[in-house]
């Protein structure tokens, strides 16, 4: 009988410990009857016995509200909010047709070639929070600690290969200064790389790796930061028209959100303040609001500001606020000295806000989707409470709840402890084994990868590191969710904490 089947045996009459503990014990007398091969195939039966008697993790709720940073609803006085992709959530169709506009620009205004107008948006290849190199033209995933996710780098629509990667770059590790620029006074350097960290992004990328791609395979040089700022320039000039369409036409693009007016009014109804900043213009927030809300939507808000500029408004470029006349389309420019309900205003800084309200500090909580133009800087500079809205978080909990994500997740982390305990080994048939050990890691590490998005993999994780958005993201909001009614499922008073995660130097992996 082999060892694995008395183990088999054992774990039927005896606490599996202290099995464990025996055949620790008894490693010296089993060599003497096992080849190392085996020993560590006995090794990697445990392994798997342990894993299959685990109880898989609960599913996490979706419309759950999580918490970075400890926060008190009832310390909250005012709440203000992004629009796009906030309250407004977009359908793909939305993708589709910035994409289009943009192909469209790239042919008329900077005479691409014609063959451009046949490629199509392909709506599932990119993901939020991506890297695009300026200077090598790779579209890449990065992690928190600026290391390449081997598997998610791509030209064009083509992946480039971990030896190509490392032949480009020298190193699985970017420094900090080609990702992020260097700003010391003595050493001016602009970044190489832009992060893509809003959803207003995923076209842009999608069109700039369709092009680049059509290039390469028709051998047309191309300079890959002229590439960039022609694809940028061409999605973000189109804005305007997009707006126009979709405010004509907003069930086509938008969500419906049947509870969002239902949160307004319970907030209104307990004395919050509402406060309205957005980028976009009026007549597409209008649009857009009255479907969602109702034509009165303007009722619930005490400070509706258009045309903010972000991350303009948030840094206190001197810049006056100025009402906007809706009918004109057009501002005033007469002096604002007051803030009043029911008027519409325009650009202006944070500052001017603050000033003319009395609303500042942790009274305030600030709901946007983008980590820097919404979040940054209000809570660096400003001390405002922050919350994410992350749409991307519906499919990736639906994805990690799924029974087969949980078995591979459970087994990826007791293989690897199995490989760490056991790495030591140098006989060549022990060699052989770990080798084999490391393959099926492999395997199970892009398995998991896949099931977020077959190319990039998850918004929030690399094969096992935060992304380079994630901490992005957990540094600058207290709590994040998939949509801002979610909050419907708490009380005003509510504290929302984080979990006490597990440090490397404290206990095991839920998992091992």
């Amino acid at each position: 009988m082999s060892l694995c089947g008395t183990l088999i045996g054992g774990i039927k009459r005896f606490n599996y410990s202290l099995v464990y503990v025996k055949v620790k014990k008894c490693d010296v007398t089993f060599s003497q009857r096992y080849s190392t091969r085996e020993l560590l195939k006995e090794a990697y039966c445990r392994m798997k016995l342990k894993c299959r008697s685990k109880k898989l993790p609960n599913d996490v709720n979706p419309r759950g509200v999580f918490a970075c940073n400890e926060l008190d609803l009832s310390e909250v006085k005012v709440y203000g909010f992004d629009y796009d992709y906030t309250l407004a959530h977009y359908k793909p169709s939305l993708e589709h047709l910035l994409y289009n506009l943009g192909r469209d620009t790239l042919l008329e205004k900077y005479k691409y070639p014609a063959d451009i107008l046949n490629l199509e948006y392909k709506p599932n290849f990119a993901v939020r929070g991506l890297h695009y190199d300026i200077e090598k033209g790779l579209l890449l995933k990065l992690d928190s600690f600026l290391q390449i996710q081997f598997g998610a780098v791509y030209r064009g629509l083509t992946p480039v290969s971990m030896e190509e990667v490392l032949k480009i770059y020298k190193n699985r590790i970017i420094p900090i200064a080609y990702v992020e620029g260097d700003t010391r006074a003595h050493k001016p350097n602009r970044a190489k790389m832009v992060h893509l960290a809003d959803l207003f992004s995923v076209p842009e990328m999608g069109l700039l790796c369709n092009v680049a791609e059509y290039f390469i395979r028709n051998h047309i040089d191309y300079h890959p930061e002229i590439l960039f700022l022609d694809v940028k320039n061409s999605v973000q000039s189109c804005h305007p028209v997009m707006h126009k369409i979709v405010a004509q036409n907003v069930e086509e693009y938008i969500r419906p959100n049947p509870y969002l007016r239902k949160y307004f009014q319970i907030l209104q109804d307990t004395d919050k303040k509402l406060f309205l900043v957005t980028n976009s213009p009026y007549h597409f927030v209008n649009a857009g609001m009255g479907m969602l809300v109702g034509q009165d939507w303007r009722d619930f808000f005490d400070v509706v500001i258009v045309n903010a500029n972000k991350p303009k408004f948030f840094t206190e470029v001197p810049r006056p606020i100025r009402v906007f006349d809706k009918n004109a389309n057009t501002h005033i420019w007469e002096k604002v000295t007051k803030l009043e309900k029911g008027v519409i205003y325009y650009e202006g800084t944070v500052k001017q806000l603050q000033d003319l309200t009395g609303w500042s500090g942790h009274q305030v909580l600030y709901f946007g989707d983008h980590p820097y133009t919404d979040l940054a800087d209000v809570t660096l500079e400003h001390g405002w409470r922050t919350g994410a809205i992350i749409n991307e978080l519906t499919h990736e909990i639906n994805t990690l709840n799924t029974v087969s994500f949980k078995q591979n997740a459970n087994w990826l982390q007791m293989l690897t402890q199995l490989i760490e305990d056991h790495q030591d080994y140098k006989q060549p048939e022990a060699l052989e084994v770990l080798e084999e050990w490391m393959a099926e890691r492999d395997y199970l590490r892009n398995e998991i990868k896949a099931v977020f998005n077959p190319q990039f993999g998850s918004v929030f994780r690399t094969y096992h590191n935060p992304t380079y958005f994630s901490r992005r993201l957990f540094r600058f909001a207290d709590i994040y969710t998939s949509n801002i009614t979610n909050l419907l499922n708490y009380s005003l008073t509510h504290t929302f904490y984080p979990r006490r995660g597990v440090m490397p130097h404290e206990y095991g992996s839920y998992f091992v």
